[in-house]
């Protein structure tokens, strides 16, 4: 790849940054590890694009990840982080002249110090701190507030480096249109046919803590078809095999989906008009293809993890001590905290949801 001349940036003066990188310019931001980190990134990147579109918006992401942001409108290029050396080499031939670590780990910290970027962000107090040059105070504050949530934490990097504030947009995933004729064949194929009402439900959680019990679930889709006239469509993914055989018999007859890739996972959730699930990625996929969404959480903080920019209804126990470290109640032997919260506490969120009128529009694009 032809390089370009650099452009001369100072990194004493952060808010100087992005006003002065030239027309054209390669920017490239590292996101790596989750669905839901990736998602709630994307917002961040939306705001930059439609106030700069002149910029190259890069995303280096892990695989898992990369169907996510394939084809958005805001990202000129997607790098797919495979072998280590190999991603280094892809992204010094760019020539960046910034990049942004959305992530701060040992391994995004490490990209970033061998992009050959002559600017390296990221936030203050972050493990080799050292790599960096420009360090955002994590109190840094958005929409005039420190404490945030996840998608404005993402926001903060370009704040500190001059974007102008203005209210952050709901997330934009793209829906592939092979991936949307599979979704309707194989939900025809368990008993959902094309234009069908259906709400997709995700039982499970990575940890333990962050699930609700799988028959409470289950007698919430009973209560959708009989009162609704909604049909279920439960989704399993990686991770979820502690849950597994509880779903398929608690749900025995119900369309259970378990061998989605993300693509198809975005269009089983666009094509759906309600999900009920736990803290997990899906419910941010769900969240930026528009859908109403009713979130159980357990020991995670839904301030900093409820759905972006959709209508939502949160149940949740104020447990003081809720988002426990190790995974279980010290005095109980058990994560308690999500395991207290009644089918009737779920139900009325889920009516309350159902009853008000469409106020959000879909927001996925086709391809």
């Amino acid at each position: 790849m032809k390089s370009r001349p650099k452009p001369q940036l100072n990194a004493k003066v952060p808010s100087s940054l992005l006003p002065s990188l030239p027309s054209g310019a390669n920017v490239l931001f590292i996101r790596l590890r989750s669905i839901g980190d990736v998602v709630l990134t994307l917002p961040a990147l939306q705001a930059l694009h439609e106030w700069r579109p002149d910029l190259r918006i890069h995303m280096l992401v892990e695989p898992l990840c990369a169907p996510l942001v394939e084809g958005h409108p805001a990202i000129a290029e997607v790098i797919v982080l495979r072998k280590f050396w190999d991603t280094v080499r892809q992204v010094r031939q760019r020539h960046f002249p910034i990049v942004f670590n959305m992530h701060g780990g040992p391994t995004s910290a490490f990209l970033t110090r061998l992009s050959g970027a002559p600017v390296r962000v990221c936030w203050a107090r972050r493990r080799f701190s050292a790599f960096y040059n420009v360090q955002v105070p994590i109190d840094f504050p958005v929409a005039g507030r420190t404490e945030m949530h996840t998608a404005e934490h993402r926001l903060q990097q370009l704040l500190w480096t001059g974007l102008p504030e203005k209210p952050l947009p709901a997330a934009k995933l793209c829906v592939r249109s092979n991936a949307a004729e599979f979704v309707r064949q194989r939900l025809a194929e368990l008993g959902i046919e094309p234009g069908q009402r259906y709400a997709v439900l995700r039982p499970g959680a990575a940890q333990a803590d962050k699930r609700w019990p799988v028959e409470r679930f289950a007698t919430i889709a009973e209560w959708l078809r009989e009162v609704h006239g909604i049909a279920t469509a439960v989704n399993l993914g990686p991770g979820d095999e502690p849950i597994e055989s509880a779903v398929r018999k608690h749900f025995a007859g119900k369309a259970i989906l378990d061998s989605l890739d993300l693509r198809g996972l975005v269009a089983l959730l666009a094509g759906s008009c309600f999900f009920l699930g736990n803290d997990t990625g899906p419910t941010h996929i769900a969240a930026a293809v528009g859908k109403k969404c009713v979130v159980v959480f357990g020991a995670s903080d839904s301030k900093v993890w409820s759905p972006w920019k959709t209508e939502y209804r949160i149940v949740e126990h104020q447990f003081p001590c809720r988002q426990c470290v190790r995974g279980r109640c010290e005095s109980l032997g058990a994560s308690q905290c999500i395991q207290t919260i009644g089918v009737e506490e779920v139900r009325e969120a889920c009516e309350a949801l159902l009853d008000r009128r469409e106020t959000f529009l879909p927001r996925e694009r086709t391809l």
